[in-house]
């Protein structure tokens, strides 16, 4: 079995695997990193001498409570800590895989916030078409929308990604997963629009493969679409929160109210198992119950 000493060599070994093998992303790399190092330090301080002892696990678990962390918070550096352990384990470099005996808490599963239609048609109309970003960032606001995508994924769309005349968009979802999606006719209007007048004078005579683009580099980042969408909730006269998940979540709640099936869905939002998609299962619930209300013989309304 492992020593302290070892843990950062074991840390090194998971982490390339997790780039190398499961191709996940550097932000999510960052995170396991900085768990890890949470749990490296502890373990330097409380002089534990095996990292994968389950006793020592255990009393780490207890220290995370006592610094009053969210149950989220907790949850996510036991996953972290459980997945490198099971990795060791399946590696032969445990003898036996303790993270079965990590017990995360639980957590309130949140249902998700989707925008209502009057609500996108006020952002929309917020948005100044006068300017190369105004339309930009309308173009971007309706194909994030339009095709449910990530943030990370809306920067990262490449122009040899989007076939206009086609009307659909190639993804490089998680996981190096690739989707086909099509892109509804407003997307594909406000897009038209910022690759005939907003991009070039956004490039000026710089070469970008990326299709959104700023005037200081050749590509957005995350952070960047952020900001849009808080200017744009300003700009709108709203008080109500405005973030890039909002919008994927209203074009799958959006989906299925309008009869889309779940598997469909799962699809579109480049969701590995359709567990993940289940959270939006109170959706279709509502829409069935809807359903049976109006047409049932027995619970129909009878004029």
């Amino acid at each position: 079995m492992f020593g302290q000493a070892s843990f950062g060599a074991a840390v090194r070994s998971y982490l390339t695997y997790c780039r190398v093998e499961k191709g996940l992303s550097a932000s999510t790399l960052a995170a396991y990193e900085s768990d890890f190092s949470a749990y490296s330090r502890w373990l330097e301080r409380s002089r534990e001498a095996a990292f994968s002892r389950v006793a020592t696990l255990q009393a780490f678990q207890s220290y995370l409570v006592e610094l009053k962390l969210s149950s989220r918070s907790i949850a996510r550096k036991l996953s972290s800590l459980r997945g490198l352990l099971h990795y060791l384990a399946a590696e032969g470099k445990l003898e036996e895989d303790p993270s079965e005996f990590l017990k995360s808490p639980n957590l309130p599963r949140k249902l998700p916030k989707a925008m209502t239609g009057a609500s996108i048609a006020e952002c929309t109309a917020a948005f100044d078409r006068t300017t190369p970003k105004g339309i930009r960032d309308w173009a971007m606001f309706e194909l994030c929308y339009s095709s449910g995508l990530r943030a990370s994924e809306l920067v990262g769309v490449q122009l040899s990604d989007y076939n206009a005349m086609g009307e659909r968009l190639r993804v490089n979802g998680k996981g190096s997963r690739q989707r086909l999606l099509p892109v509804g006719s407003e997307a594909s209007q406000a897009i038209a629009l910022y690759l005939a007048e907003s991009r070039p004078r956004l490039l000026g005579s710089r070469v970008s493969p990326y299709l959104f683009v700023s005037s200081r580099g050749p590509k957005l980042d995350r952070r960047s679409y952020w900001l849009v969408l808080r200017q744009l909730r300003l700009a709108a006269g709203s008080t109500k929160p405005l973030h890039p998940h909002m919008l994927r979540h209203s074009f799958a709640t959006h989906l299925l109210e309008g009869g889309a099936d779940l598997r469909s869905v799962q699809a579109m939002l480049g969701h590995a198992d359709i567990s993940t998609t289940q959270i939006y299962t109170h959706v279709e619930r509502d829409r069935l119950r809807g359903i049976i209300d109006q047409f049932h013989p027995r619970d129909a309304n009878k004029e």
